[in-house]
């Protein structure tokens, strides 16, 4: 019996959850304290410190001295670290958000002696299609999982298998998950007969020979005090996980046989084994929406502009941005299932780490927009292709805009600035208190003049003007009234040309210096000839009134209910898109749960429509929907605790504005749709109708494009609802929803459904009817209402071919165009434009470029099911592969600037480039 149990001591420690973090890092203290005390004083004692280098970072930071003591108990292989930095959730942050963390994780274990050598994923809400490739390309030859397992899995191994064919040994933790010996050892009492117990039970998963695997903790356990002794008494003997699976610290490439195992292939979201929970994808959105727009800003914005056109690399900075999207993507982080306090802090640290890429994209923006005249205007294209688009830039004067060549600029007036700021009677003492330098209201003096008593400033955005304010003093005697006249400004859509990951610039030119194109007239009021926009362009313009937008590639028609008629090119219509519904969610932050008597709500009282703008760059209308909404479930007497039975009679009228947005040459409808949520315990969504019927929906998310059916394998416990998340793009049946941030969808009655806001007021309901028994405590969360403004921007776009052709409209859509107002002196000319780096081929996607010890680094993802090939061209004369660790591999042959890289289907791939 001496090989039949390896006992595994462990902690599975929430950073976060029912209390916030510094709450829960005192425990954390405490515990660690015992551990090393515990395990220097029995030798055989082995410990798994969770798979994650958070709980070391958070306990040397409070114990600093203790650091050596760490790291002589990983070396000698009895303390399993890493190799991530946080469990994280799979599904709620970016593909390169978990690449960085498993770099930070590993690159930190290994100062302390090496990360444990198993992709360690115990309480992860399901797992993404690729984890097997970007653990595999990380070195790691295991992983090991307890959630989304299928039902076809019997044994407690099998081969996982990504989309691009790399298969993984995985470790499944049937029976009790990652607690499954957590009852062995409580007392000496019955220890045998525990022991033969667990023995049966675990042979029927594991088979009749080999050591039998008992994971011995659970959420925030201490070790035990002899516990040496208990599994000595009982024939088994103790190790570490990476022990069990046969690695050690530092041995990443360690075996991983996957002959002979039944193949699981993709993602893991069955409700087979265990519950996943699948409610947190669209609780607190607005923590989800930050979490996308941060991912975005340091990932697209901050790094390639640093890496392709900064000076020193500002590496502090973006160490401190994915320091803090690396936290926050924590399984009981980013989730949105822990108490209000945690969700607060989660929030700020992904406002920080967007701030600090702010700082890092503006720092190089400025840098280059101090070659761009005052009066002219930088554009940054952040995407690694040649790009057309509608920029909004604020310029001075009524001149037409030219590029660098010479050549007009098609553009749109949309707003004109007030130039009257002040007129009143007032004392011209109390004026000149506005004044500090130059400065006045915000803008700055150009000139000034006394004339009937009147004391008129002229500014402007800048100005070229000494200003000596004792001069005025002397001059506005019986001045009796103050007048401030600002130079003429207005907001344009303008039509650029950007070369990929590169710039170019505009600015407005006196009408004689600017080329107008087949004579066109250049006169006030006629500066967007529609000759600019034509087939022969390449952009045809968009035309719009209160009811029809279109642009050539796409038709708009807003129904009287306010929804809408899409009809593409292709001739591919849908009808109905954009309906919103309402109804009761009396469930928690884990799971949906309707009341048992629900209210569904999607006819409004009253629609009303208002034209913003008609075109020819961009068209919008305003649509205005009033709801009558439930107020909130209607309470149980006596046990507000309970869920609500019914919605209750009080409503609150609601009214959603959706910006319907067409623009010149996009094949797609953006749609802005915002709201005041006054209301509890309810959830909405954005309907839109198939053109075609489909069985299966196609979403984007972590370096895959993952196919779903209609229904969710159950079994477990929780009802298994087919809702899912998607990721920056979900298609079925003709129909694409592009998407800012990670967002539920559902295919339901042959319309696709998007939610929009999930308000809940419980972090776990004690009874919620689609789940038997509790996700976590009955505490109340009453900021999980989501109550105030709820505003979601996506947009929708028919196709009629495949899901490949919403790849490249994604990346436009997500990644605007970059405007920056020049910084240089007026007299300079507009600078050439300049490219970076060119990344094409077909379902190529670009997913981070930064610099690495001198080289760029550049990771790009093979979005289709067939072998394609990225061309790379950028200036470069040096290029070589790389693992996902950034480690340097076999050089890759460079002609004239440019590498043709063959990629296999789903390839994850990285290089890194020097000139």
């Amino acid at each position: 019996m001496s090989t039949e149990i390896v006992v595994v001591p462990h902690t599975h420690w929430d950073r976060e959850w029912y209390e916030p973090f510094q709450r829960f890092r005192l425990r954390l203290v405490a515990l660690l304290d015992e551990v090393l005390d515990t395990m220097e004083r029995e030798p055989a004692y082995h410990f798994t410190l969770d798979g994650q280098l958070a709980c070391v970072d958070d306990y040397l930071e409070v114990r600093p001295e203790q650091r050596d003591r760490v790291a002589a108990l990983v070396k000698s292989g009895r303390l399993a670290v890493g190799p991530w930095q946080i469990l994280l959730d799979e599904f709620l942050c970016s593909g390169e958000n978990i690449v960085r963390n498993l770099e930070l994780g590993m690159d930190r274990a290994d100062k302390l002696g090496g990360a444990m050598p198993v992709g360690y994923l115990p309480d992860m809400f399901g797992h993404t299609a690729q984890m097997p490739q970007i653990l595999r390309k990380a070195g790691l030859r295991h992983a090991c999982v307890y959630r989304g397992v299928p039902a076809s899995v019997t044994a407690d191994a099998f081969a996982w298998v990504a989309p691009d064919g790399t298969a993984l040994r995985t470790q499944y933790l049937p029976a009790g998950g990652y607690g499954n010996g957590a009852h062995l050892f409580h007392d000496g009492e019955g220890l045998g007969e525990r022991a033969a117990a667990f023995v049966r039970t675990m042979r029927a998963w594991h088979g009749p020979d080999g050591p039998l695997l008992a994971m011995y903790g659970t959420d925030h356990s201490a070790p035990v005090r002899g516990l040496p002794e208990m599994v000595a008494a009982i024939g088994a003997r103790m190790d570490t996980l990476s022990g069990y699976l046969g690695g050690d610290p530092g041995e990443v490439d360690g075996p991983g046989e996957v002959d002979g195992l039944a193949r699981v292939h993709g993602e893991l979201r069955s409700h087979a084994r265990a519950n996943i929970l699948p409610g947190v994808i669209s609780v607190r959105p607005h923590v989800k929406q930050a979490m996308g727009r941060a991912e975005r800003m340091v990932e697209r914005y901050a790094e390639p502009l640093a890496t392709l056109w900064g000076e020193e690399w500002p590496g502090r900075f973006l160490d401190m941005a994915w320091w803090r999207l690396v936290d926050a993507s924590g399984h009981d982080s980013v989730t949105g299932c822990g108490v209000d306090d945690t969700a607060q802090q989660v929030a700020a640290r992904i406002a920080e780490a967007e701030q600090l890429g702010q700082a890092v994209r503006d720092l190089v923006t400025s840098r280059l927009a101090r070659a761009v005249p005052s009066d002219g205007v930088l554009i940054v294209n952040p995407t690694p292709d040649e790009r057309r688009g509608v920029v909004v830039v604020d310029v001075a004067g009524m001149d037409p805009l030219a590029d660098p060549s010479g050549e007009p600029v098609p553009v749109q007036p949309l707003e004109y600035a007030a130039t009257l700021l002040l007129d009143e009677e007032m004392d011209p003492a109390t004026a000149l208190t506005f004044i500090h330098g130059t400065e006045l209201y915000g803008r700055h003096i150009t000139g000034w003049t006394v004339e009937d008593g009147t004391l008129t400033f002229t500014v402007a955005q800048e100005t070229s003007v000494v200003f000596d304010v004792d001069d005025l003093r002397a001059a506005v005697g019986g001045v009796t009234r103050v007048r401030i006249v600002a130079e003429p400004r207005r907001t344009v859509a303008a039509l650029v040309d950007v070369p990929p990951l590169g710039h170019t610039s505009i600015r407005p030119a006196p009408r004689d210096q600017v080329y107008a194109a087949d004579g066109a007239d250049l006169r006030p009021g006629t500066h967007h000839p529609s000759c600019w926009l034509s087939s022969d362009s390449g952009t045809l313009p968009v035309r719009g009134d209160d009811e029809v937008l279109d642009n050539g590639l796409l038709r708009v028609t807003i129904a009287p209910d306010g929804t809408l008629t899409l009809v593409g090119q292709d001739g591919t219509t849908i009808t109905g898109a954009g309906r919103i519904v309402d109804g009761g969610d009396v469930g928690d932050t884990y799971n949906h749960a309707p009341p048992a008597t629900d209210l569904v709500i999607s006819e409004p009282e009253l629609v009303e429509s208002e034209m913003i703008c008609t075109g020819p760059l961009v068209a919008a209308v305003d649509v205005r929907r009033t709801y009558l909404w439930p107020a909130a479930g209607e309470e149980v007497e006596g046990a507000p605790e309970l869920p609500a039975a019914a919605r209750g009679s009080r409503m609150e009228e609601i009214t959603v504005v959706t910006r319907v947005e067409l623009r010149a040459g996009e094949p797609f409808v953006r749609l802005h749709v915002e709201f005041d949520n006054r209301c509890a315990d309810h959830r909405v969504r954005l309907h839109v109708p198939l053109p075609s019927p489909a069985t299966r929906s196609h979403a984007e998310g972590q370096f895959a494009v993952v196919s779903r059916g209609l229904t969710a394998e159950g079994g477990c416990g929780e009802t298994p609802l087919p809702t899912f998340p998607a990721s920056s793009w979900v298609a079925a049946g003709g129909v694409a929803a592009l998407l800012e941030h990670v967002t539920e969808y559902e295919l339901a009655g042959g319309e696709l459904a998007l939610t929009l806001l999930r308000s809940v007021g419980y972090l776990s309901r004690n009874r919620n009817a689609l789940r038997p028994e509790p996700a976590g405590p009955q505490l109340p969360t009453p900021a999980a209402q989501s109550r105030g403004t709820r505003s979601v921007r996506l947009a929708l776009m028919p196709y009629r071919g495949t899901w490949a052709e919403v790849v490249p409209q994604a990346e436009v859509f997500r990644h605007d165009l970059l405007v920056v107002p020049g910084l240089g002196e007026r007299f300079l000319p507009l600078p050439e434009p300049a490219a970076g780096l060119s990344v094409t081929g077909d379902g190529v996607v670009l997913t981070s470029l930064r610099d690495r010890d001198g080289w760029r680094e550049l990771r790009v993802v093979a979005l289709t099911p067939e072998a394609t090939r990225a061309v790379v061209s950028g200036g470069f004369t040096r290029a070589r592969h790389a693992d996902l660790r950034g480690r340097p591999g076999e050089p890759i042959p460079v002609t004239d600037g440019t590498i043709r890289l063959p990629l296999a289907a789903w390839e994850i791939a990285t290089v890194q480039l020097s000139e």
